[in-house]
């Protein structure tokens, strides 16, 4: 990996190289943004892209016909309409279908069932369409159950989707079918689920157990994913995902790996008791041989590590002990958003929460991460993340060649340091009596666009100016302090002007005098500037200017200095006139 490359996807447009994390934000918004319009001028226009001869033909790259071919009310042309996921189309042609008096059979009236309650009753869109195509990719699945819904609750009790109205059409069809079958309850209690109808799904599901029918386990998962939603209490809610687990082994129903996930995810709402409950669910995942996903971490990581106030617990080295050798793919919808990976940016971040701060458990971490195609998991908003966590643990813990070997490898090739990563950089170097490396940080800071940070700006010059260093390094430190000075200068249309302090301004005036810059440290206003925003200048700063003006000869730079403290009534204004006589040949006229 070449560490001075930008991510992959920035790759086929160097003009567009983002500089920090905001700009690589953008441009991925932006990318993704271009695929979309390309995706929607496709479905709007498509007889302005029917040309879609190729030769060698390869099917999975052309476009997907959209067109509907069938004319006419008749059941086939129902179901081609449900299978181009046309959800209006589809209604009103089941609804001429009825009116005619021409039965429906019952397995396309469930796959009209299917397409409602997936997209709840709403038109299809780009994003629930990439939705639905990987449902149909998941293994295991029967070809009515594939459209029915798979992701609940990515935020809370927010779906993705639209939110379930009253007597839908879902609903109406529902209630006026001739026969219902047990696939028929199992969509309508899943839609349900999905769209935060949740006492509805409830309600159905009691029917689907009077008419003794069974429920499939996909089923089962809505309904436990449910429970937090049915009950106030966390053991109630406990009691109603163990009911329903119940019922599974009386129906003979063999969970799943999302079954477990469900009631993880159910427990993530159980404060304590789901701590309790927890590992339990997890010893029984081992004797079934079924094998956790990203998801099953994820859920179990939250439910310990919550809350910095609670006590640290030994989970996250037993997760690390069975993830570390593990390359993982997707099983479970929750996977795409979880992922270890983002279990490991959230620990790292509860390692110094709770004062863990053990680096080699950070490695580990950090191992996992990188196994096999593990970060493909991260977008690029929580890969930046990860590492700005993991970079300020290495700053806070690691020798500082270490830390500076990280930042060479990992700086815009796998992450846009933070402006507090500059600080916890910068406080390394210090530690590490490493602040030669400042000058060259101070260019990543301009390229980061942080070099109107007052923050940033105060800590870079406090380093700077507070010891004495060989002159090669003091004229490094002079350069940056002449680019600081041109940043509190400078104004922009959009830009509001630096205002500066006198600890700013007195570390400029060091930086200046210690390099013999004397003509930079007064003649641009430097020491003339304390009198005009009314600061006081330190002493140390006047000794250094007098000292590097005594250096280079200069009795009129000494003068002036002296009337500048004199103007200012400074206590050391006596003792720099007195050194001014001594040390400097003075004519009468200075004199």
């Amino acid at each position: 990996q070449d560490p001075t490359a930008a991510h992959y996807m920035f790759q086929d447009d160097p003009y567009l190289m983002p500089r920090n994390a905001a700009s690589s934000r953008l441009f991925a918004l932006s990318k993704e943004s271009g695929r979309n319009v390309a995706k929607y001028i496709i479905k709007q226009f498509p007889q302005y892209f029917d040309k879609i001869s190729a030769e060698p033909d390869i099917p999975c790259l052309m476009p997907e016909i959209l067109t509907p071919r069938i004319e006419g009310v008749s059941e086939e042309a129902l179901k081609e309409r449900i299978h181009l996921r046309r959800v209006k189309e589809s209604v009103d042609l089941f609804d001429q279908l009825v009116q005619a008096g021409t039965p429906v059979s019952l397995e396309t009236t469930n796959s009209l069932l299917d397409l409602l309650c997936f997209y709840g009753d709403a038109e299809s869109t780009p994003e629930k369409e990439e939705e639905i195509k990987e449902d149909l990719q998941e293994p295991g699945v029967n070809v009515s159950e594939q459209k029915a819904p798979k992701r609940q609750f990515q935020r809370g009790s927010q779906s993705s989707g639209s939110r379930w109205r009253e007597n839908n059409n879902a609903e109406r069809i529902f209630k006026i079918m001739p026969e219902r079958n047990a696939h028929s309850y199992c969509t309508m209690i899943r839609g349900m689920v999905k769209h935060g109808a949740f006492a509805k799904a409830y309600d159905v599901y009691m029917d689907l157990l009077n008419e003794r029918h069974k429920a499939d386990v996909h089923t089962f998962n809505a309904l436990i994913t449910a429970a937090p939603y049915l009950k106030e209490r966390f053991l109630e809610r406990w009691e109603l995902a163990k009911v329903f687990l119940n019922h599974m082994a009386q129906q003979k129903v063999q969970p799943n790996l999302l079954t477990f996930n469900a009631v993880l995810k159910t427990l993530r709402r159980c404060g304590g008791v789901g701590r309790s409950v927890s590992l339990l669910v997890i010893k029984e995942m081992e004797a079934l041989d079924i094998e956790p996903s990203l998801a099953t971490y994820d859920h179990l990581l939250f439910i310990f590590y919550r809350g910095v106030d609670l006590f640290p617990s030994n989970i996250l080295s037993e997760v690390l002990d069975d993830v570390e050798n593990r390359s993982f793919t997707p099983q479970d919808p929750d996977d795409e958003g979880c992922s270890v990976t983002f279990a490991i940016f959230c620990l790292t971040g509860f390692l110094q929460c709770c004062d863990l701060k053990d680096i080699k458990l950070a490695y580990r971490l950090n191992k996992a991460m990188e196994k096999g195609d593990n970060w493909k998991f991260l977008d690029m908003d929580r890969l930046n993340a990860y590492w700005s966590k993991f970079f300020s643990l290495l700053c806070m813990m690691e020798q500082i060649d270490v830390v500076l070997k990280w930042y060479k490898e990992a700086f815009s090739s796998l992450f846009y340091p933070t402006p507090k990563n500059i600080l916890d950089l910068l406080q390394a170097l210090d530690a590490g009596n490493h602040l030669e490396a400042i000058p060259s940080v101070w260019e990543d800071v301009k390229q980061l666009g942080f070099s109107r940070r007052p923050d940033l700006l105060e800590e870079l010059l406090s380093l700077m100016s507070r010891d004495q260093h060989p002159e090669e390094i003091q004229l490094a430190f002079a350069k940056c302090a002449e680019d600081i000075r041109a940043a509190h200068e400078q104004t922009g249309r959009e830009q509001a002007p630096l205002e500066w302090t006198g600890s700013a301004l007195g570390h400029v005036a060091l930086l200046f005098s210690r390099a013999g810059r004397t003509q930079d440290a007064w003649y641009v206003n430097i020491m003339e500037r304390f009198q005009q925003i009314n600061r006081i200048p330190t002493e140390q700063v006047m000794d250094e200017f007098l000292n590097c003006a005594k250096q280079t000869n200069c009795p009129d730079d000494a003068i002036k200095l002296v009337k500048l403290a004199a103007s200012l009534d400074l206590p050391s204004s006596e003792k720099l006139k007195s050194r001014t006589e001594k040390e400097f040949e003075l004519s009468e006229k200075q004199r």
